[in-house]
Order: structure tokens, then C-alpha cells, then sequence
């Protein structure tokens, strides 16, 4: 038996007229409500008196902002509790609102850092909090999974070329998207006095259902999935649909005449696309959780939390094909980044897309020249970037040595601002001084293993591809095992967000997902490499571990927050 609470709080804020997070479509704009997004927490304690606390937000993404938020508040009310054990994870939701980053470059589209939406969830979720542990009271915690029957039209990978390149997958034809996922839900159910009270689930599917031409807030597919199963539970029980590894995980069909189909979904139909899938996931999760395939979880509770600049780390060679210098590099986004995806969200025009692929691959070989002028030190700096960074043809260098666009300072783009609102609100913002201090994403990120007992879940920030998440699990549970761990839970959009992470494979083609993979082609094996030393090094008692706890993200001042908050909409 555990002690278990749960309680949730409503976290909408309408700000209407700013645009919301999710496709970074500058007419994505916020107008009304559709559904309430909310903070769901549930805090958990063994028998030794180690605490947990799981959240889960109706937001598009976790930021270092909310996390830390959320932590510090954790610590000034109860001290008592290691903020190592705190999970901070989303629902992805594409219709929640934005403005919630310290970085830059997500925010832009808002525009602007908003310091009261971030209050607002921290002080909701503390809230929630509260409740959670004075409610908290006796409770049986067990693990189960099931997949979701390849009939049920609830997920396709979106990215199908890619996906076939592993070589760890059974390739699919453009007809079997549908197959070529990870259709397999896993859930943590809750029980008090015998019967079902609250549940956990994790089942990747992005929460793009409703699309950018939409103007209300909405917890898309997975707020409806925790909207209907909490209706099936006894009053005040909630229920979490967290992400799993979705980041090639569309909720639309992909396939033959799939940009005719989704054309048919329009308007008020989306809204109904959005809840019959939250219906599909919310019957399976209740069905899976009222199966006679349990596993008890026992056993005492455990966590590890740390930072990694993922700006220069080396892959070990057995996650990179035995390469022994594959290093990650300083973020840059590829032009596929800005083409988008072709169902879920479309981005700039092919035309333009292939214009200025060509002129990234000059600017790479002006870089690499040796008559280019460079100084050495710049020779090798560029010469590493490209080397991590791969095939990609970069099109938005983002981290703290760089900060450019196809090559030009950010206040130098050749595009001009009228042509394009993105571009003159970063002009905008670059004038004044917003961008100029610290890198435009996140580099120095969170890599989180909790163990309940007999179970495991890896807490990463990002998008991870279904491979991707596959591989990290798979990297971990031969460690885990050795300390009793029978099942692991891959969690992704945790405690921070910087993009995407794909396959070596994957990130060859250079689809929308591989672009969006920012620190280059080696950024899954630095994450298995480091994954894999933070579970070696859980199974020794916890005073005996040697972990680095004083790698941190920068701490962004208020006088560099202040010149990009609040900036009106346009």
C-alpha cells in the first residue's frame, strides 16, 4: 500500500488576439474557449517515506520557466520533498496558450515572454498540490498495457520514409501507416477500497486534431480523453493522457489521398475529430485498467534528475555504429523545420524551402574553405558544427556562439519585415536587444529517471520519434532490471522543450522531424549514452552515486526578460 493523492485545477487564461503554442502560424491566434485546459497532479509516497509528484499540463509544452517555477514553490511549502522526484510533463496540445518560455525563439510567434501565464500555472498547480497531499490516503498502484487494435483510427506515423530507414523496424507500406507506431498504451492505475479511482496513462499521438486555422483554447485528443474517463471514475477522480514518443505520431490519416481527406475535416468537424479520438484512447485506457493483466507495483520509490549542456556532448560508440568522435553541436534548425509537416501543420512554400536549401549549402562551403578567411579557431568551430549537424542545410543557427539566419545576424536577414510578420517581429525584438544574450532554445536540459517500485519512467524533454523513444527504453531496461524494474515508461515532453529528437537514420532524410532535431545527428545517441549512466549509477545506494547536481540552464535576468515580455500582439 502507498499513500496516493490527486487533485486538478483549472489553468485557462484567455489572452486574447496572442497567438497560440503549437504550430508557430503567426494567424493562430487566440479568441474564445472551447474546453478548459488544467493542471493535474498526483503525489505519491512509499512506505519509507519517499515522495513523488507527477503534473501533467494542458499546454502545447513544458519550459525550464514552469518547471523551475513549480520546483521552487515545491521547496518553499515542503521542504521535506526532493524536487528530483517531481515530474513536470504536458499533453502537447497544439490550441493551448504560448508565452510561457525564458528562450526566445517559441515565443516569438506569441509574441513575447507573458511572466503571469507562468504565475498562473505555478500558483494552479501548487494548488492542486495541496489538495493532492491532504486528500492522499491508502491506495494500490498497479501497472498495465495493451495495445490499441490496428482497426481503431487513432494514430499513423507521419513520416513514413524516415521511419523505414531503421533498421530495427519492420518497414510498412504507405497504407499501413497506421502500423508503423507504437500502438501500445501503458497506464498506472490508482486503487482505493478496491475499485478504480484515478489512472495515468502514456499512449503517443500528437494532440494536433484541431488545426491552426482554429482560434479557441482546447485540450485537443487528450483532454478529451481525461475529460471522459474522469466521468467514468467516482467524483474528484482524474485522469492523465500523457505522451509517450510521438514525434512521428500524427492523430490524422497519413497515406494515399491523405491532403484530400484532412481537407474534409474543417471547422466544427475538427472538434468532433478531437473528441472521437480522446474517446478511443479514453475506452482503451479504461479497458486496459479494468483487465485482469496487472502487475502490482512494490517496492520503495527512487528518482534521479540532471542537467546535460547538450551544446558538446560525445556519443558512445555503441549507440553511434562504433563512431568514436560523434559529438552533438550548438542548436540549428534545418530549412525542413521551417517547411513543416504536410497534414499537420504546413509551414513556408517548397519553392522557397529549396531556395534557400541552396543557398545554406553555400554558405557551408564558403564556411569550409580554407580561403574563406576564417581565423583557426573559427575554422573549427564551423568544422564541428557541420560535422554534428550532418546533411542538414541550416537555415537558423540558435545557440550562444551564433545567433543567425542563413548565415546573416538576426537583425540582418535579407527578408524584409512586411514580407513576413515572423520576420519583422524578430527584427523587432532583435532591435531593441531581446536576442542578443543567450541562445534562442534551451541546450542545457533535464534527463529524469523515476522508479516506482518494480516500475520505471524515463522523463526526457522534447519530441522523441517512436524509434527514438523504443531505443531509450531499450537502452535502460537491461541496467534497471538488475535492480528489480520490470516494465519502463518512456515520457516524453518532460520538464523541458527543445525540439524534436530522431534516429541517425531518421535524421538522414531530413524530414520535418530530422530538421527540427537541433543539436544534429548524433543528439539520440548523447541522450542513450548519458540515460544509460544515470541508470547505472541508480543502482547504487543513493549516497554512493556519482552525479553531477551543479550543471544548471542560465538564469536569464529581468532586465533581459522585461525587453521581450508582454510585447503586443500583431
Amino acid at each position: 500500500m502507498y499513500q496516493i493523492g490527486f487533485a486538478k485545477r483549472d489553468i485557462t487564461v484567455l489572452s486574447e488576439g496572442y497567438a497560440m503554442h503549437g504550430y508557430g502560424m503567426w494567424f493562430h491566434r487566440q479568441k474564445g474557449i472551447r474546453n478548459r485546459l488544467y493542471s493535474r497532479v498526483f503525489y505519491f509516497e512509499d512506505e519509507a517515506g519517499t515522495e513523488l509528484i507527477y503534473v501533467c499540463l494542458d499546454l502545447g509544452y513544458v519550459t525550464q520557466a514552469m518547471r523551475r517555477g513549480i520546483a521552487e514553490g515545491l521547496t518553499g511549502r515542503y521542504p521535506r520533498i526532493d524536487p528530483r522526484g517531481l515530474i513536470v510533463a504536458c499533453t502537447h496540445t497544439h490550441s493551448g496558450y504560448g508565452g510561457c518560455a525564458h528562450e526566445p525563439l517559441y515565443n516569438l510567434v506569441t509574441p513575447g515572454f507573458h511572466p503571469r501565464l507562468v504565475e498562473n500555472i505555478v500558483r494552479r498547480t501548487m494548488e492542486a498540490l495541496d489538495e493532492a497531499i491532504a486528500t492522499a490516503a491508502p491506495a494500490r498502484l498497479t501497472f498495465t498495457a495493451g495495445d490499441i487494435p490496428a482497426e481503431i483510427p487513432v494514430a499513423w506515423n507521419r513520416s513514413l520514409d524516415s521511419y523505414n530507414r531503421n533498421p530495427d523496424v519492420t518497414g510498412y507500406s504507405d497504407g499501413e501507416r497506421h502500423r508503423a507506431v507504437n500502438r501500445e498504451m501503458q497506464a498506472l492505475a490508482v486503487r482505493r477500497n478496491g475499485s478504480l479511482s484515478a489512472m495515468m496513462t502514456w499512449f503517443g499521438v500528437h494532440a494536433t486534431c484541431l488545426g491552426n486555422r482554429l482560434a479557441n483554447l482546447d485540450g485537443d485528443n487528450k483532454g478529451y480523453a481525461s475529460r471522459f474517463t474522469e466521468e467514468a471514475l467516482p467524483e474528484k477522480g482524474v485522469a492523465i493522457f500523457a505522451q509517450a514518443a510521438c514525434g512521428d505520431v500524427s492523430p490524422h490519416y497519413h497515406g494515399p489521398g491523405q491532403t484530400k481527406i484532412r481537407k474534409k475535416i474543417r471547422g466544427e468537424a475538427e472538434y468532433e475529430y478531437a473528441r472521437q479520438n480522446g474517446r478511443y484512447q479514453s475506452e482503451h485506457a479504461l479497458k486496459i485498467a479494468r483487465s485482469d493483466q496487472q502487475i502490482a507495483v512494490q517496492g520503495t520509490f527512487d528518482s534521479e534528475l540532471i542537467y546535460l549542456d547538450f551544446s558538446d556532448l560525445q556519443a558512445a560508440p555503441e549507440f553511434v555504429g562504433g563512431r568514436t568522435a560523434a559529438r552533438t553541436a550548438e542548436p540549428c534548425h534545418g530549412i525542413s523545420f521551417l517547411t513543416g509537416t504536410p497534414v499537420d501543420g504546413p509551414g513556408m512554400p517548397i519553392i522557397l524551402g529549396k531556395f534557400a536549401a541552396l543557398m545554406a549549402g553555400a554558405i557551408k562551403s564558403r564556411r569550409l574553405r580554407r580561403s574563406a578567411g576564417l581565423s583557426d579557431p573559427e575554422r573549427k568551430y564551423y568544422k564541428r558544427l557541420y560535422a554534428a549537424q550532418g546533411n542538414k542545410k541550416i537555415a537558423l543557427e540558435s545557440g550562444t556562439r551564433q545567433r543567425a539566419v542563413l548565415g546573416l545576424p538576426l537583425g540582418h536577414f535579407l527578408v524584409p519585415g512586411f514580407a513576413d510578420p515572423m520576420v519583422k517581429e524578430l527584427k523587432r525584438q532583435y532591435k531593441v536587444g531581446a536576442l542578443k544574450e543567450h541562445a534562442l532554445v534551451p541546450y542545457v536540459l533535464p534527463v529524469q529517471i523515476v522508479i516506482f517500485g518494480n516500475i520505471a519512467l524515463l522523463a526526457c524533454p522534447g519530441e522523441f520519434t517512436s524509434t527514438a523513444g523504443k531505443r531509450m527504453v531499450e537502452t535502460v531496461e537491461p541496467v534497471l532490471r538488475k535492480r528489480g524494474v520490470e516494465r519502463v515508461i518512456f515520457n516524453s515532453y518532460a520538464n523541458d522543450y527543445m525540439g524534436y529528437v530522431t534516429t541517425p537514420e531518421e535524421y538522414s532524410v531530413q524530414a520535418y522531424e530530422g530538421g527540427h532535431t537541433v543539436y544534429g545527428q548524433w543528439t539520440l545517441g548523447a541522450f542513450q549514452t548519458e540515460i544509460k549512466k544515470l541508470a547505472e549509477e541508480m543502482l547504487k545506494p543513493r549516497g554512493e552515486r556519482r552525479l553531477d547536481h551543479d550543471t544548471r540552464p542560465p538564469v536569464y535576468s529581468p532586465e533581459e526578460l522585461a525587453l521581450r515580455s508582454n510585447l503586443p500582439p500583431h
